[in-house]
């Protein structure tokens, strides 16, 4: 692996400052990725919306999108409609300088859930015709604005990564073939699954690329499971409401996080730093978010739920600032009635912002 990054380490620093230093990320989710159209899980995006995360202090913003879904399935045009309303948010960002990622989310799970179990001239033919129209609409933008080729490919071997790489390969020379700012633009690749171990264990090359430098990789954090996803009790496991040794509450103990705390995250981001950042090669973290418990039976009101709530700042800033000092650009996944009223743009939950913009987390009670 040291032989195809040694070109990477003769870059200059500035080479590498494709997103800003520090980056605080935020992701306009569920917003123009749902298969059924923007509006269908929230509502949709607004102007005021886009200047309202650039005032609280995020510079950089991932806009998940959905181009199969909008694409005629014979002749693999992208809904000129649709591509017109990505490149109206896209300019919203811009215009507030912001730095901006566009992707294929998880699009009905055209490449995502394609299996990956050989290569497959069809889905190959949909990388090239998408991403070509994606990036002939785009190729007067400069470097603030980044392609990434998909969203949480679903791979669980080697085997089905060499496939996903072919995939990729394409994605690459379709772009780059576009020329304009296309040719030193950076690209995106999601790891495996974008789980940071799977990448460490099997992301072990990358495409070829006529432009040096500017391939990036990325990867989601939601660990551990039990305090950022899960949603109810199961028989393996409870929820953990509290994340982080300075909040652990003396009264709910099994609710208290059991494992994946402050050294855990630390570990998972150092094996990105050493197998990539180190070397040069730029780090995403494209998606992380705990889950807010609310109407829980053990949870009401009061000190343990504060408690809660202030936990939840501790998580969302330790895995900003630590993805920050590692030269991983983190981009915290909000979706409508999170951080942000998305008609209005005004500040929901100002405790969060904070936290993931460079601010402090709220102490425990």
């Amino acid at each position: 692996m040291m032989a195809l990054f040694t070109c990477l380490l003769l870059l200059p620093a500035a080479a590498l400052a494709q997103l800003p230093t520090p980056t605080y990320g935020w992701n306009l989710g569920n917003t123009l990725e749902p298969p059924t159209g923007e509006g269908s899980w929230g509502p949709p995006a607004s102007q005021g919306l886009i200047n309202s995360v650039a005032a609280s202090g995020y510079n950089s913003v991932r806009i998940p999108c959905s181009w199969d879904s909008h694409a005629n399935q014979r002749t693999r045009q992208i809904d000129p409609v649709y591509m017109a309303r990505v490149k109206q948010v896209v300019d919203w960002c811009i215009a507030q300088n912001l730095h901006v990622v566009i992707n294929c989310h998880w699009d009905n799970g055209w490449l995502d859930s394609s299996g990956f179990r050989r290569f497959d001239s069809k889905i190959n033919a949909k990388v090239q015709s998408y991403w070509t129209q994606i990036a002939n609409t785009f190729k007067n933008y400069d470097s603030r604005l980044l392609f990434s080729c998909t969203n949480e490919p679903d791979i669980d071997s080697q085997a089905k990564t060499n496939v996903l790489l072919q995939y990729y390969q394409t994605f690459v020379n379709a772009v780059r073939a576009t020329g304009g700012q296309n040719t030193t633009r950076w690209l995106v690749l999601s790891g495996p699954s974008t789980d940071i171990d799977k990448t460490d264990t099997w992301f072990n090359t990358l495409p070829t690329d006529p432009t040096p430098g500017r391939l990036a990789v990325e990867v989601h954090y939601y660990a551990p499971y039990q305090f950022c996803l899960m949603t109810t009790d199961a028989t393996w496991g409870n929820m953990f409401y509290f994340w982080g040794q300075g909040y652990h509450s003396a009264t709910l103990l099994n609710r208290n996080s059991s494992w994946g705390e402050e050294d855990f995250l630390l570990a998972e981001f150092q094996k990105m730093q050493a197998k990539f950042t180190s070397r040069g090669i730029p780090v995403l973290l494209g998606e992380y978010h705990a889950t807010k418990r609310d109407g829980y039976a053990d949870l009401p009101a009061g000190t343990e739920y504060d408690r809660h709530l202030a936990s939840r700042t501790y998580f969302h800033k330790s895995a900003s600032d630590a993805a920050n000092s590692m030269g991983i650009k983190p981009f915290y996944w909000d979706t409508p009635g999170g951080f942000f009223d998305w008609t209005t743009g005004a500040v929901l939950d100002s405790d969060n912002v904070q936290a993931t913009t460079g601010g402090p987390a709220v102490p425990p009670p």
